[in-house]
């Protein structure tokens, strides 16, 4: 979705070829079919090839991840996440990163 989004509409092999570790083309192609089920993408096709694009705004896709994440992890509760975030154990967080994060939760 971030390829997508970064550049508005892509074909698959573009898609793989913006991936840092790509899979094979034919996952790329899957992967693109189950976002497609799920609403998340649209294709259309110019001459012989799917051209896909986000069928949701960044924002809504974002919120949508998160959720799932939230659901996934961390029994749906924001504040296990941010807790999980701010456990130095857990996580290679700079001091700066933490304070920001602080900074963002505390009352003004």
């Amino acid at each position: 979705m971030d390829i997508l989004f970064r550049l508005g509409k892509a074909t698959a092999q573009e898609v793989l070829d913006e991936l840092p570790d790509p899979p094979s083309y034919s996952a790329v192609r899957a992967l693109l079919v189950t976002l497609e089920t799920k609403g998340l993408v649209k294709h259309a096709k110019e001459s012989r090839r799917y051209v896909y694009a986000p069928s949701v705004p960044e924002k809504r896709a974002k919120q949508s991840a998160l959720r799932q994440l939230l659901s996934t992890f961390f029994e749906g509760r924001p504040d296990k996440l941010v807790a999980s975030l701010l456990d130095p154990e857990d996580q290679q967080l700079s001091k700066e990163e933490i304070e920001r994060i602080r900074s963002l939760i505390e009352p003004k």
